[in-house]
């Protein structure tokens, strides 16, 4: 809700100025709908090809995994013909039968969830040179703050949220207290009295086979156990203070249009309690939804809570995110619940997502390791060394002979740099 999307469709439209197209990648079916509605909704009839006749508009496509045969066609067509300017879309837009007639740039929403492959096969599209890219996050991944501070990236950030954001208040719920399990319930329908809407997400969609047996009669029944989208819907049904609120599930094992028409009816305030998965954690807006309940929170990684929470206060009312667990307060996973509730600040986030997870191979697929691959470095404890590294190479690589002026580093880089590692250079 910073304003990610606006910056991206300023770049694109300078693109396509230029005579090339460019590709937006979304995560989920929910937000590649959601970007493809609001663009074409700012663009207006600039979103039409040829608009006058003299060709101001460019085509919009949307392009997702269970798009209509047709609908597909007629997308591919346009791409590949250059009428679609821009196209949306999810994993689909990796897929060999999309080809372009001049990608020049490629714009990926919530980076986090994409790996190092799947954005290079999507830049690998384009025929001539390499396009440009844009990636964006709330919630840089390790590996990505690791490559920022060695320089491979160029950064900007959006550090204050817009106007009419609400703040957002975070608590733990331990659920082996019964005053707090009692009054989580409780929160959930006072919110709905109040005329808002609430959020509750949880880890899976279904129970195990061996699980299925388990009647939900009380919630202490769960102890110990996932909760689920769709126990929870049982759990909930079977509640006498729940009677009258209305509850629906979403989940990605839901068809398309029923996934939309879900979103599009708790968009529209029909529906009070929306249980579902992290499919809503990016992209979802709206405004009155105030309470995001997370079970079993600690199932989850930082970037998905923050992302989670985010979903709520964006519309000028205040939010509450309630993270949920069983495990004791010392437990080593309740740490990093205490760090979701202890701030709100995504940079500080990344900060903790990265001691935890650690970056990765930074010259590799793998995104993030309990094992890093620097061996010498932490990246934040010697971010100032880096950085003052980065600019003595910038300072030496700005002089066109820097091979003969520096041989013993040309030796260095050329003992270092084998064919594998200029392959993920180039890929990062």
């Amino acid at each position: 809700g910073s304003g990610k999307t606006i910056v991206a469709l300023r770049a694109i439209l300078q693109v396509i100025d230029a005579g090339g197209q460019a590709a937006l990648l979304a995560p989920t079916e929910v937000l590649a709908a959601q970007h493809y509605a609001s663009i074409k909704k700012m663009l207006g009839n600039l979103a039409e090809p040829g608009l006058f006749g003299e060709g101001e508009g460019t085509g919009v496509a949307l392009l997702t995994g269970s798009a209509k045969t047709a609908q597909r066609r007629e997308a591919l067509l346009g791409i590949a013909s250059g009428e679609t300017g821009l196209v949306i879309g999810t994993h689909a837009l990796l897929g060999d039968q999309v080809q372009f007639a001049e990608l020049g740039l490629v714009v990926v929403d919530e980076q986090h969830r994409f790996g190092v492959e799947q954005r290079d096969a999507l830049r690998a599209k384009a025929a001539g040179s390499v396009p440009h890219t844009l990636v964006m996050t709330a919630t840089p991944i390790p590996r990505t703050v690791a490559m920022t501070v060695f320089g491979d990236l160029d950064t900007s950030t959006i550090k204050r949220l817009p106007a009419g954001r609400a703040p957002i208040q975070t608590h733990i719920v331990p659920m082996q207290l019964t005053g707090f399990r009692d009054r989580l319930f409780s929160r959930i329908i006072e919110e709905v009295e109040k005329g808002h809407q609430v959020y509750v997400v949880c880890p899976r969609i279904s129970d195990t086979t061996a699980e299925q047996g388990v009647l939900l009669a009380t919630y202490e029944d769960s102890a110990g156990q996932t909760m689920s989208v769709e126990a929870m819907q049982e759990l909930l049904g079977g509640m006498p203070e729940f009677v009258g609120i209305r509850t629906e599930a979403l989940h990605s094992q839901l068809d398309a249009a029923d996934k939309q028409e879900t979103m599009d009816s708790f968009a529209r305030g029909d529906i009070d309690v929306l249980i579902s998965t992290t499919v809503i954690e990016v992209g979802v807006d709206v405004h009155n939804a105030t309470l995001m309940v997370i079970m079993d929170a600690e199932r989850f990684g930082i970037s998905q809570l923050h992302q989670l929470r985010g979903r709520v206060g964006r519309g000028g009312f205040p939010g509450t995110c309630l993270m949920t667990t069983w495990l004791d307060a010392d437990h080593p996973s309740v740490g990093r619940l205490k760090t979701i509730e202890s701030t709100i600040d995504g940079f500080e986030l990344a900060e903790a997502d990265l001691a935890e997870r650690k970056e990765g191979n930074i010259l590799g697929v793998q995104q993030s390791g309990s094992r890093s691959s620097l061996r010498e470095l932490s990246i934040i404890k010697d971010r100032s060394l880096i950085e003052r590294a980065r600019t003595d190479a910038g300072l030496i690589l700005a002089d066109g002979n820097w091979g003969r002026h520096h041989p013993g580093l040309l030796v260095a880089a050329g003992n270092w740099l084998d064919e594998s590692t200029k392959e993920y250079l180039n890929k990062n």
